[in-house]
């Protein structure tokens, strides 16, 4: 389980983050002290700290500072009232994770240190590069011995060590942000920070404001001066998911700090120098959007510095079985199904017949469920789901019944399905079956029209482009759900 740290000589502070944190599972421990907080830190070696930026006879840039020596990869996420802005922007751009102005904001307080974990993890977790290795049931692993995927480690172990721009592409599920931390955690930038922007989850005015920062007043709802991504990373690395999807004024000021390093806050004209190395991946036809005019020829090959190119698995089909069998020992370990012997060859003929259009991510996704409805310790074909299977539903629904009452009606069974079969995973699985069912819904109003849908939906035309693949939309004629990805 998680650890937080709080740094902080106020009682009260204290224990209310404890028991906010509580509710998320996270474990907190409290000091009041500086010489009790670096003591614990040392012996408890937490996942995040908390610090107070005004501690008695301490200065928290000073405490940073014994912090980053003791392990320079540990968030720390600043505490200050709100008339000290100024200290904590400070120890951002010193490496900070973020900071929170109190009184705190406790949910939103709670997202942010479990966005640090995951940092955290990404930073941490050692990505396996050798195709000799047997599995180490590790989640971040690295699984591959085709030759494909022989190629894919070799341009990582060239480029790795260069400080240039790396071009990452490929379909959905194939593991692009392994390539990233792989490089990364190869390169002389391995000590410092390593972030991630995803730049299709956010609206073109947010992702600016994620990556280069604001000023305070520069728009509605900008009550105080916030640091970007390139600022807080500096001499760091950054890895931009869904480059593709940038706006042409995000990819104006991309431009810009690719060629010079330096850019300004939106609102702001003083210019700030950063050190980064930008890590891009996409899933999109990025020559055909040059010639297209949607994506910025200059921007392209600034970032193409070594374009890797990672193969879908159905090109390296040769990798199955060693995928199947590392993520069915990393499954059955944390379902504790100790039981599990293994996959029939019944089984293990039609996984390998599959064609993997989810790619590695889909593989995951199958055999985790075939373990929740897995009843002996083998794996046989009725445990997998039924796409792979080719068997039907007991009751056949019309396509718009199945649009019109997928989740709106079909939510509560099936969280209660879920539940009963044991899953570890709900929450994300409620939420897709949600958004399925908003995707489609909002493309049936706008007659298929994605970038009207994108407009209703407040997100990019690229999330929603990726939404119809992933869910298997179709929009011809008239909007549905393909039979496979409908709401059971």
């Amino acid at each position: 389980m998680p650890n937080v740290l709080v740094i902080d000589d106020d009682r009260s502070v204290c224990e209310m983050v404890r028991q906010a944190l509580q509710k998320s599972d996270l474990t907190t421990s409290t000091a009041m002290t500086v010489q009790d907080g670096l003591a614990m830190l040392a012996a408890d070696a937490p996942d995040v700290v908390l610090l107070d930026i005004m501690l008695p006879g301490a200065s928290g840039l000073d405490v940073f500072r014994q912090i980053q020596e003791i392990d320079r990869k540990l968030p720390v996420v600043f505490i200050t009232s709100g008339t000290d802005s100024g200290t904590a922007i400070k120890a951002m751009q010193l490496g900070g994770f973020d900071y929170v102005t109190k009184p705190l904001d406790l949910p939103a307080l709670t997202d942010l240190v479990e966005q640090a974990i995951d940092t955290r993890r990404m930073m941490s977790t050692p990505v396996a590069l050798s195709t000799n290795e047997e599995s180490t049931a590790d989640s971040e692993t690295f699984v591959g011995r085709s030759a494909p995927m022989v190629e894919v480690f070799k341009s990582i172990g060239r480029v790795a060590a260069q400080n240039v721009p790396v071009l990452i592409r490929g379909e959905s599920g194939t593991g692009k942000e392994l390539v990233a931390r792989a490089i990364y955690q190869n390169s002389d930038r391995s000590e410092e920070s390593f972030m991630a922007v995803n730049c299709a989850a956010l609206p073109d005015a947010l992702l600016e404001s994620e990556l280069f920062g604001h000023e305070k007043g520069a728009f509605t709802g900008a009550d105080k001066q916030r640091i970007g991504k390139f600022e807080a990373c500096n001499g760091g690395t950054i890895f931009l998911d869904e480059i593709g999807d940038m706006s042409p004024l995000v990819q104006s000021k991309m431009l810009r700090l690719l060629q010079q390093q330096e850019f300004e806050r939106v609102g702001g004209n003083k210019t700030i120098k950063t050190d980064v190395r930008i890590i891009a991946a996409t899933n999109l036809d990025l020559d055909k959007m040059v010639e297209e005019g949607e994506f910025r020829e200059d921007l392209f090959y600034r970032l193409n510095g070594l374009s890797i190119h990672l193969p879908p698995l159905r090109e390296r089909s040769e990798d199955i079985a060693h995928l199947l069998e590392h993520y069915l020992n990393l499954w059955a370990r944390q379902m504790r199904r100790s039981d599990i012997e293994g996959i029939s060859p019944e089984a293990l003929e039609l996984l390998q017949k599959h064609s993997w259009p989810g790619n590695v991510r889909e593989l995951q996704s199958v055999v985790r469920q075939s373990l929740l409805n897995a009843t002996g310790p083998v794996i046989v074909p009725s445990f997998l789901p039924a796409e792979l299977t080719g068997a039907k539903p007991a009751v056949e629904k019309s396509a718009d019944a199945r649009n019109d009452a997928g989740v709106r009606s079909n939510i509560a069974p099936f969280i209660e399905k879920r539940l009963n079969s044991g899953t570890s995973d709900l929450y994300a699985e409620a939420l897709e079956q949600m958004e399925m069912y908003l995707i489609t819904r909002v493309l049936e109003f706008a007659d298929g029209n994605q970038t009207k849908a994108a407009e209703l939906l407040g997100i990019t035309r690229g999330k929603v482009r990726n939404r119809v693949r992933q869910f298997g939309i179709s929009l011809d004629k008239k909007v549905t759900l393909d039979e496979q990805d409908s709401p059971s």
